[in-house]
């Protein structure tokens, strides 16, 4: 830690962000990199071809030599520079975890991480919403909104204020209005903000709205979404420099009430009012303190539990998962950074993975690594499906678990008989060898379920477009994944073969009706086709996937390449990605396919 116990030096913190164009990152990174350790500064710099983010602490004479120096560069003109005197670190656990034990710094895709669909295009920081100074804001909200010259068009539109943080900030701390709706949108983290914007932008359609975050940066990258969303969210305007210039300018809290959450040793900063908005997870008792970093026993999102509670209890369930049916029961426990899960009963599905450990059993996990559910393809399996994948399975074991399970609709045995020992009145025997069972996902209308193990003739030969009937049975595969999420879940994607690539399609496509009961981030679409979507424009389904698929010369016997091609196009194109290959009706393991498909998973981690 940098040393800043010299008698009359005071220690301060620094943030500020830049969004703008950086026309040579490595530069960028010599000077942060020469600047910060020479003046020995401790923290986060985060350097993006669209821009900076930087939150760093330290002598307050080295951070404001600092300030002079990014000055200098005309890239930075116009910055808001977030200075603030403070205490120095004096808890090493919540130093370490907010990064101030370190100067880390990093080059990235984005200051902030705006979707957890990272194949979606964030929008043009261009259009984001207007600047309001806290003086403006503050009269915005003392005027209930009427903060717009009278003759102007919206000068009688309604007044909404948007929290763009995440759950656990706003539970300590938020603006609260008389005659204004407030908008806390309740989410784990930033990346879910763009689902619930999607979700529930209805309610301020045609409205002015007012969005706020701790100190500015994803307002911008928030209110540009919204005013992306076109007619009726046009009127957008952000807190700049977000509640630390509010409370800056406004020290009793004026509006807002609590503590301001922040993202460095400091943990919260709050105004001269004192109060307390914050509450214990287990005993409601007014509390809010962060310090002891109590997290979520299952998504580790921060809690807050009071001392006496935390004495008596070492797992926590936050109120998000709660809503989702967790219980303290079966919570995995966490001890040295590693995690390690109860026992819990699961329901009784004939689930088969590729991983060592059972998400729900006894055991350690190591790294994180993604949990794929697999639909196999119709008339198979999960073990014959997990036989099939075995190679994929092998070259996926550092960053993916796959699991399968069977199908709900249970197949008759049928076989086509040898036309060699037909006569008059007789026709070849069944297989005599035992045969495993067989399941699909969707089936032939008015088709009979399985009653007996006896095989049967088949209605004809083999129809290679066979797949085009098999409409029905949807609703009761949906139901029947429900319960898999429910009771085998978290699941980070779906992958689909064949006949179980529609049924995931299908799936995405209902994506946002599903919301809570079968939640994902991603699919892998592997020889698939579209079925009951007819009334899917091209380009509607917005869910991040990977489209594999034999191409014209691949020849796939079973499903056609332009099948494969229609149900991709379904998928907005800026979160899809398509491998064409030419080994038929199978899933490539090969190079580059093998190497594609690790770049798609990769983005997810």
């Amino acid at each position: 830690m940098a040393d800043c116990k010299d008698e009359g030096e005071e220690y301060g913190v620094l943030l500020y962000y830049k969004y703008t164009h950086i026309p040579d990152l490595q530069d960028l990174f010599t000077f942060y990199d020469s600047n910060c350790n020479s003046l020995s500064l401790l923290g986060r710099v985060r350097l993006a071809p669209h821009g900076v983010n930087v939150t760093v602490g330290g002598k307050l004479s080295s951070l404001e030599k600092h300030i002079a120096a990014v000055k200098l560069n005309c890239l930075f003109e116009g910055t808001d520079f977030k200075l603030a005197s403070c205490h120095q670190p004096s808890n090493d656990r919540v130093a370490k975890e907010c990064g101030f034990t370190s100067l880390s710094i990093r080059v990235v895709k984005e200051l902030v991480t705006f979707s957890s669909h990272p194949l979606l295009k964030s929008p043009e920081i261009s259009d984001a919403g207007r600047h309001l100074s806290a003086v403006e804001f503050h009269s915005a909200l003392q005027n209930a909104g009427q903060f717009l010259e009278k003759g102007n068009e919206n000068y009688h539109k309604k007044l909404v204020l948007l929290d763009a943080r995440n759950l656990y900030e706003t539970r300590i701390g938020k603006f609260h209005t008389p005659n204004v709706e407030t908008l806390d949108p309740g989410i784990r983290q930033y990346s879910d903000l763009p689902s619930w914007i999607d979700n529930n932008s209805e309610q301020f359609r045609g409205s002015c709205v007012l969005m706020y975050c701790t100190g500015g940066i994803r307002c911008e990258m928030a209110s540009a979404y919204v005013r992306s969303k076109g007619a009726g969210f046009e009127n957008v305007f952000q807190l700049f420099g977000g509640i630390q210039r509010y409370l800056e300018q406004f020290p009793d809290g004026g509006f807002f009430k609590g503590k301001n959450f922040v993202f460095d040793h400091r943990v919260s900063v709050g105004s001269s009012d004192g109060n307390v908005l914050g509450t214990c997870l287990l005993c409601s008792s007014s509390f809010d303190d962060y310090s002891s970093r109590s997290r979520c026993s299952y998504c580790r999102m921060l809690v807050l539990v009071c001392d006496s509670c935390r004495e008596k209890n070492s797992m926590y369930v936050c109120e998000l998962c709660k809503e989702n049916g967790k219980c303290i029961e079966s919570a995995p426990t966490f001890e040295n950074d590693k995690l390690q899960e109860t026992t819990s009963s699961l329901a009784e599905l004939e689930a088969v993975s590729t991983s060592g450990h059972c998400p729900c059993g006894n055991g350690t996990t190591t790294a994180r690594k993604l949990r794929i559910l697999c639909l196999h393809g119709f008339r198979q399996n999960a073990s014959s499906f997990k036989g099939r994948t075995a190679s994929l399975a092998k070259k996926l074991k550092n960053i993916a678990e796959l699991v399968f399970i069977n199908a709900p609709h249970e197949l008759s045995f049928i076989y086509q008989p040898n036309p060699t020992v037909l006569d008059n009145n007789h026709v070849s025997p069944p297989p005599s060898s035992k045969c495993n069972k067989k399941f699909a996902w969707l089936i032939t209308p008015n088709s009979h379920p399985k009653t007996n193990d006896e095989w049967k003739i088949a209605d004809g030969p083999f129809d290679s477009l066979q797949y085009q009937n098999q409409t029905d049975g949807f609703d009761e595969s949906l139901s029947y994944l429900k319960t898999v999420f429910a009771q085998s879940g978290p699941f980070d994607g779906i992958l689909g073969f064949s006949q179980g690539a529609a049924m995931a399609a299908s799936v995405c496509a209902q994506k946002p009706k599903l919301k809570g009961e079968i939640d994902f981030r991603f699919a892998i679409l592997c020889s698939g086709f579209a079925v009951n979507l007819a009334g899917f424009e091209r380009g509607s389904i917005k869910c991040p996937s990977l489209h594999i698929f034999g191409n014209e010369k691949g020849e796939d016997r079973q499903i056609a390449s332009q099948a494969s091609r229609y149900l991709a196009s379904l998928f907005e194109d800026g979160c899809s990605v398509i491998i064409e290959h030419d080994n038929g009706h199978i899933i490539p393991t090969r190079s580059p396919h093998i190497d594609e498909i690790k770049d798609f998973l990769r983005r997810f981690l």
